[in-house]
């Protein structure tokens, strides 16, 4: 009887088997269905095949044309060691003017957005904002052989609309992306509009990455906050992925940030979380002030030594919001022509270091706000130090300027997120050990909250003014006492 339901259970599976092998596939069902109730034309269908398999075989030969080999060797990542005191991989000013005419040139026939037109004019002035110095970037290296592909929540107009690394004719909606317009012996560019799956599509990215290890790869969230959705993918796979399967990336995360009044899910991109994932250099964290800044970083992330691996690590950048239009935030095409990436920026306004008493270090956005609260309060003694890379910790630059203030008695950090977020935490821990009895380190910024940002526009301006006042504010008896009884504490061996 067993021998009996299995023979007939084996035949029952060859006629299904059988049954699915004559049916016919969906795309022909769907066809004769539409030619049937006339839609198309039976000669609409075989031309729409034809041309479908003539566009896979061009993008597969396509890509085997470009296809370059490469050694494992070449894909080892890079040590901090190796990266102080790499050469510049420069780019000169006329290739700069070259890609940033092609960026503002169209085909006759394309028609701008009326709208845009005072945004094509501005970049042809010559005057760097932030979104103009990543395409130039991007453009730079597709010259040089490096393919680029972008995705992310809106980011070929770019949330803010600030980017526009695509144009859409007003009239006919066809898409011109000048980035693919360079040279015909240029590197790909691609810009794709991703949807709010912040999971599927990092996931996604992050192995295109591995796949192709030789193109630059972004991500972009519509604001910083959004990434959280794919915190799984940071944690098990962008942070850890070397560590656990010597596995290396150079995966960009963009994820725009700041304190505006935005609300809780607009303000933050977590900074916090990203630090508490750095260990053993496993990925690069940072947050530029200037135009030129991000330009460098970029290129630094695919042109380090001046080889084909670049640093294959990831790159997680807290970019602009207000700052993407903010006045002072341009650069000149001769700083982005020469230097390098600095991961800390000494105040440039300081003449006599021996006349600074107040040291206040910050990152990102509240520099120029600390900058205009100085300005306003004549506080002639007030250094501003900006630390562009968080992780890793850029400790030799960091002495470097404590050692030039030998007069200042204040250290503070200042940040805009609540004590217990942003930087804080992960900035003590470097700096404090490097203080000495000369310097005690301050805190200037939000108290903790369960929330990274306020939800009422009022109370985020009264945060922020409070903060400034709190940076500027001279040390009181009490924190003076403080300071006292924990030097004392070190003094006698008590922690």
């Amino acid at each position: 009887m067993a021998k009996k339901k299995f023979f007939s259970k084996q035949m029952n599976q060859q006629a299904r088997q059988k049954k699915i092998a004559a049916h016919k596939p969906v795309s022909e069902t769907y066809a004769a269905q539409l030619v049937r109730e006339k839609v198309i034309e039976a000669a609409d269908v075989v031309a729409w095949q034809e041309d479908q398999k003539k566009r896979l075989y061009e993008i597969y030969d396509q890509t085997q044309k470009s296809k370059e080999e490469y050694e494992l060797h070449e894909l080892s990542p890079m040590i901090p060691t190796e990266m102080a005191g790499l050469p510049p991989a420069t780019v000169p000013k006329p290739a700069l003017e070259r890609i940033l005419d092609r960026l503002t040139t169209f085909p006759q026939s394309f028609r701008l957005h009326p709208k845009l037109t005072k945004v094509v004019e501005k970049r042809r002035e010559g005057s760097i904002d932030w979104a103009t110095a990543e395409l130039l970037a991007f453009g730079s290296l597709v010259l040089e052989g490096t393919p680029v592909r972008l995705s992310g929540q809106d980011c070929g107009r770019g949330t803010f609309s600030q980017r526009h690394a695509e144009f859409h004719d007003h009239e006919t909606d066809e898409i011109y992306t000048p980035l693919q317009h360079l040279d015909p012996a240029q590197a790909s560019f691609e810009v794709y509009n991703s949807p709010l799956s912040e999971y599927g599509v990092v996931g996604f990215e992050f192995g295109y990455s591995i796949a192709d290890p030789l193109a630059l790869v972004l991500w972009e969230a519509q604001y910083g906050d959004f990434s959280n959705g794919a915190q799984i993918v940071i944690d098990q796979f962008i942070s850890s992925a070397e560590s656990k399967w010597a596995q290396p990336s150079g995966m960009v995360m963009l994820l725009p940030h700041g304190q505006e009044g935005g609300g809780p899910e607009h303000s933050s991109a977590r900074l916090e979380r990203y630090l508490q994932l750095c260990g053993e250099n496993n990925m690069i964290v940072a947050c530029c002030t200037t135009p030129a800044q991000h330009f460098h970083l970029l290129r630094r992330q695919m042109r380090a030594g001046g080889d084909r691996r670049g640093l294959r690590k990831p790159l997680i950048v807290m970019t602009p919001k207000s700052l993407l239009r903010h006045p002072k935030v341009v650069s000149s095409l001769d700083e982005l022509a020469t230097g390098t990436f600095q991961p800390v920026l000494d105040d440039p306004s300081i003449a006599d270091a021996n006349a600074i008493k107040r040291i206040l270090i910050c990152s990102g956005k509240i520099y120029y706000e600390l900058v205009q609260a100085r300005d306003a309060r004549g506080a002639t003694d007030t250094a501003i130090i900006r630390v562009e890379q968080l992780y890793p910790f850029p400790e030799s630059h960091i002495r470097s300027v404590l050692e030039r203030y030998r007069e200042a008695h204040q250290v503070i950090w200042v940040q805009e997120e609540p004590r217990n977020m942003g930087a804080w935490a992960h900035m003590r821990g470097y700096i404090t050990p490097m203080l000495d009895s000369r310097h005690a380190l301050g805190y200037a910024g939000r108290p903790e909250s369960a929330s990274p940002a306020p939800g009422l526009l009022k109370r985020h301006q009264r945060e922020q003014a409070s903060l400034l006042e709190e940076a500027f504010a001279p040390p009181t008896i009490a924190r003076r006492y403080r300071k006292r009884l924990v030097r004392r504490r070190r003094g006698s061996g008590h922690a």
